[in-house]
């Protein structure tokens, strides 16, 4: 089978048993799980001269890159395999392809047509078969392994061709026989049709074709056997290969501090907010700076850090730095990112047509479904486009739905007066500030963060209003809370790190205040 595919620790530990409590030593723990790596390379000085790399040092850092994003795909994407690829029919490419491909062939159909036949460029094509078939034995078809160095003896083929005896039907009736033994059920089909093949050349283009799927199969096999495996030494495998990689950039984690300061200040904020508000309940003096509020800014711990952290990667600005510690899984977050946004109008807009319309229609027997999927096809089909442009045409197809959903119930159509209100309402749900839709997505984030602090267990009680994309949102939270749990694993050492050297900031600047 085929193999596929300046800061230490010791200083930040001082510095803990110096300025933080117990408390705070646990939910570090519970962060990072394991040793402290090397965060990034010494701070260059604004003097010193860029970081230069060679040729050959780029591409071994290229390569892997790309060896621990397979490994991560691989791991996290249970559905991950490789597929071939298929350009469409009118493309350059496909037609690049095509005229490329009738050039071979028609070239190979000219040489064997000769009298006598050219056999030169046959016997490369059987000897390519050859290699393909003994790359797709597993170690203990020995035996097999044999046969087919026996029946495809390269140089008894050239001797035979030297001497005009070469036997093309008979080679390609035994290659067929052993793709049959070796192919995936899913192939049998296809070796079928091929041994009524009686033109050659079409015949040895067709067993190449077949042969390019019968390796992707066994790579996608040997991807199936290995995930295990990967599963189990993965977290180490990353952190290895991400700290090695880690060494060569001038930057380290600066993407990665950022997002996480940002994520701080944002705790900070909300604590000084809820301290605010249970001081104005309690009759206590409220703090009107941050010096005053510098014993509030200390207590946050580093888990509502990182996890705020993560829910700010479901509102990322596509113009912004990705966190360094994310690039692996930044196109599975914006694709939870768009989803969750595509949710959340969704929501809106059946919430605002049931109470402007009223239960006549929404009691009916799938008009919630129908207005649900005319949403949901409406807004897909505006890619890219400004959601008050997919509002439009939403807020013009609802009407339609509702008011034949109205007549076949014997009620009568909405009125010109809540026609336009239903309209208007749902076209103001592109206002960021719409009120409504303000609702659904702090109830949306409220359920996420459940996720992402108890795995979304007894999660039933945070989707009061959100019934209609329950199914949608359950799936949505286990993608996003397996994801991040994942990260958490394989870079839990660098968030501690630098929350340690953030947050004891802040309580050396609250204590000092």
């Amino acid at each position: 089978m085929p193999n596929t595919k300046e800061t230490t620790s010791s200083d930040w530990n001082d510095s803990q048993n110096a300025d933080c409590n117990p408390r705070k030593a646990k939910e570090h723990e519970d962060i990072h799980g394991g040793e402290m790596p090397d965060l990034c390379p010494p701070d260059i000085p604004p003097s010193s001269p860029p970081q230069f790399f060679s040729t050959a040092e780029l591409m071994e850092t290229a390569n892997e890159v790309s060896k621990m994003t397979i490994a991560h795909e691989i791991v996290v994407n249970q559905d991950f395999k490789l597929q071939e690829v298929n350009f469409p029919p009118n493309s350059l490419e496909s037609r690049v392809k095509e005229t490329l491909h009738k050039a071979f062939w028609d070239n190979l159909r000219e040489q064997l047509s000769k009298i006598p036949p050219d056999y030169a460029h046959a016997i490369k094509l059987l000897q390519e078969i050859k290699e393909i078939l003994l790359s797709l034995l597993l170690p203990r078809q020995t035996r097999l392994q044999s046969q087919i160095e026996e029946a495809l003896d390269m140089e008894l083929i050239k001797q035979e061709a030297e001497h005009g005896a070469l036997d093309i039907a008979n080679l390609t009736t035994y290659i067929l026989g052993t793709m049959a033994m070796l192919c995936a059920p899913v192939r049998d089909e296809e070796i079928q049709r091929l041994r009524v093949m009686t033109d050659p050349v079409h015949l040895l283009r067709e067993i190449f074709r077949v042969l390019d799927l019968m390796k992707m199969d066994m790579v996608n096999f040997t991807i199936q056997t290995l995930r295990p495996h990967l599963q189990e030494h993965s977290v180490q495998y990353e952190r290895k290969k991400f700290q090695e990689l880690l060494s060569k950039l001038p930057a380290g984690l600066a993407f990665t501090t950022e997002w996480l300061r940002k994520a701080a200040a944002a705790v900070s904020t909300s604590d000084v907010q809820l301290s605010s508000s249970t001081s104005e309940t309690n009759g206590s003096p409220v703090p009107t700076s941050p010096e005053a509020a510098g014993e509030v800014l200390s207590i946050h711990s580093p888990t509502a850090v990182l996890n705020q952290a993560y829910m700010d990667l479901l509102h990322w600005d596509p113009g912004k730095d990705y966190p360094e510690t994310m690039m692996m899984d930044k196109a599975r977050l914006h694709a939870l990112q768009m989803e969750v946004n595509q949710l959340a109008i969704i929501a809106a807009v059946l919430l605002v047509s049931n109470s402007t319309c009223g239960n006549g229609a929404f009691s009916s027997a799938g008009c919630g479904d129908r207005l649900k999927l005319v949403t949901k096809a409406l807004l897909e089909g505006h890619p890219g486009a400004r959601l008050e442009d997919a509002l439009l045409d939403i807020s013009s197809q609802i009407h339609q739905e509702v008011n034949r959903t109205l007549l076949q119930l014997g009620y009568p159509a909405l009125t010109a007066d809540k026609a336009t209100l239903l309209k208007g309402q749902l076209r103001s749900l592109a206002d960021k500030d719409n009120a409504v839709r303000n609702l659904i997505e702090q109830r949306i984030e409220t359920f996420l963060r459940h996720c992402l602090s108890h795995g979304g267990k007894n999660s039933a009680s945070l989707l009061q209003g959100l019934a209609p994309i329950q199914e949608e949102l359950l799936e949505v939270g286990r993608r996003f809370s397996s994801l991040i749990h994942y990260n958490r694993q394989v870079f839990g050492p660098y968030y501690s790190g630098i929350l340690k050297k953030l947050l004891l900031q802040e309580e050396k600047s609250g204590t000092a205040s």
